[in-house]
């Protein structure tokens, strides 16, 4: 059996039903791992010897016949960002003076734990997840399954790219500008980012930092009930931080299939602002109009922004760098000085906008609030007649990886001047807004590289945008040629 062919939801019921072990998946897994990831470098280490112990522990329960969750010996991928499972290891993105021990576990690792699933290691990311790449000096690029040589999209391009190519089931993605959507795209998979408020992050000392745009800890997954299960586990109530909110107990599973006949649809290509390459433009929209099947009104919708869309890029790229910045002065006042020791392992980019913050006055701080807020109201003029917007996710396919491991997005596309982080991604809005929104495959290219389609919901209306991913999937489900079928 190709289990790598399986949802997760498929093999976790296969387990619960006693047709293969746990100890048997992470030896198939942890074996295909070895064998691939060299080609895509999604991994940048393993821990089998934690898994199979964790497998152990999983039989025992279920030999003495425990509900041991619907992703039961599920094989899973921890992002190597921040901390993520205690006892572990993270470089915060591949910066070796930065690599230390986990002290505690992240909201998607306590939710796959609690379903039953297993981790099998982390994955790659950008430094400080601070693009919409994935690329860094310690471990270099990660490519998209779809095209090995070309990037995986960022910053949960390791977990997205795992998860494309049957390393495993689900990977744990954080998404502070589309770093769940953008990776999802470009590796063929579905990816979904919570509404605020949704999911709880408890951040400490500042609680309220990872707000400005709002962070996000999801999963990336091959289907859209795989997401829905996740989801269920991982929303929830708690007062520790101050943005969660006391919505009804949702079953997102059952949510996910309800009709979406006579629903308002708008698409946008372009969000009024952005450039973009024609062929992700043909796809998209092709995709887009497939809700009308569904039984749904679906219009061209304009937007009236008064910012370009390299204005708005370089808003997220200061904005989120607010945390960023204090960090790196509250370490140098410690006696940690990153940049001024550390330089070669930290992307050029990435030290000049937080230099650049570090000069901001509280008028500046409000001027981005200020642009901030007008991204909120057009979308929410947007909401006032419609339930769903959909748009691509980039403006441009996959790019090809750099050598010098600092691989960014486009600095042009069809004559505009494009900003490289973020700039190429119809995303980072969301993160503005705390709208919930999803990547979902859309098609290929000539060249077979993944187009994903973005839809973007209601405030706190997460179910609707479940539904529309999942009858997308039934009307055109990922049949095209994914990489594992090749080989």
């Amino acid at each position: 059996m190709k289990l790598e062919l399986l949802s997760a939801a498929e093999l976790g019921r296969l387990v619960n039903k006693g047709e293969i072990s746990p100890t048997e998946i992470v030896e198939y897994f942890a074996k295909r791992i070895e064998e691939r990831n060299p080609s895509i470098n999604a991994f940048v280490y393993t821990k089998t010897e934690d898994a199979l112990h964790e497998a152990k522990k999983l039989e025992a329960r279920l030999a003495k016949g425990e509900d041991c969750g619907p992703l039961a010996g599920v094989p899973i991928a921890l992002k190597d960002f921040l901390p993520s499972k205690k006892g572990w290891t993270n470089s915060h993105g591949g910066v070796a003076a930065l690599m230390q021990e986990d002290p505690e576990d992240s909201v998607f690792y306590d939710a796959a734990r609690r379903a039953g699933a297993i981790a099998l290691g982390k994955t790659n990311a950008p430094a400080f997840a601070f693009r919409g790449t994935t690329d860094n000096k310690l471990y270099g690029p990660t490519s998209t399954p779809f095209k090995p040589g070309y990037n995986s999209g960022g910053s949960s391009g390791g977990s997205a790219s795992a998860v494309a190519d049957g390393l495993i089931m689900i990977g744990e993605g954080s998404d502070g500008g589309g770093s769940i959507r953008i990776p999802s795209s470009w590796c063929g998979c579905f990816g979904y980012k919570a509404s605020v408020g949704t999911i709880p992050a408890v951040n400490r000392p500042d609680g309220w930092s990872a707000s400005h745009p709002y962070c996000f800890n999801g999963a990336i997954t091959r289907t859209v009930e795989d997401s829905a299960i996740m989801l269920n586990y991982m929303a929830g109530y708690n007062p520790r931080d101050p943005h969660s909110v006391p919505l009804p107990r949702r079953d997102f599973t059952e949510l996910m299939k309800k009709p979406v006949k006579n629903w308002k649809i708008g698409y946008t290509d372009d969000f009024g602002i952005f450039t973009i390459d024609e062929e992700v433009r043909q796809i998209v929209r092709k995709a887009a109009m497939r809700f009308k099947d569904a039984g749904a009104n679906v219009e061209p919708v304009k937007f009236h922004f008064s910012h370009s869309a390299y204005e708005y890029a370089e808003l997220w790229d200061r904005s989120i760098c607010f945390d960023t910045a204090t960090d790196l002065e509250l370490w140098k006042r410690k006696g940690f000085d990153l940049i001024g020791d550390y330089r070669d392992q930290l992307p050029e980019e990435f030290i000049f906008w937080n230099e650049e913050i570090m000069k901001f006055s509280f008028l500046d701080f409000r001027t981005l609030n200020e642009m901030r807020t007008e991204i909120l109201d057009v979308q929410e003029d947007i909401f006032e007649t419609y339930d769903l917007i959909l748009s691509p996710v980039t403006i441009c396919p996959p790019v090809k990886n750099r050598t010098d491991r600092n691989t960014t997005g486009p600095v042009e596309l069809n004559g505009v001047k494009v900003e490289p982080l973020i700039g190429f991604c119809e995303t980072f809005f969301e993160n503005f807004t705390g709208n919930p929104a999803a990547s979902i495959p859309a098609g290929l290219t000539k060249e077979g590289l993944p187009v994903g389609m973005q839809i973007i919901g209601r405030k706190f209306r997460d179910e609707d945008v479940f539904a529309a991913a999942y009858t997308f999937e039934q009307l055109a489900p990922w049949s095209y040629d994914i990489p594992y079928n090749r080989m």
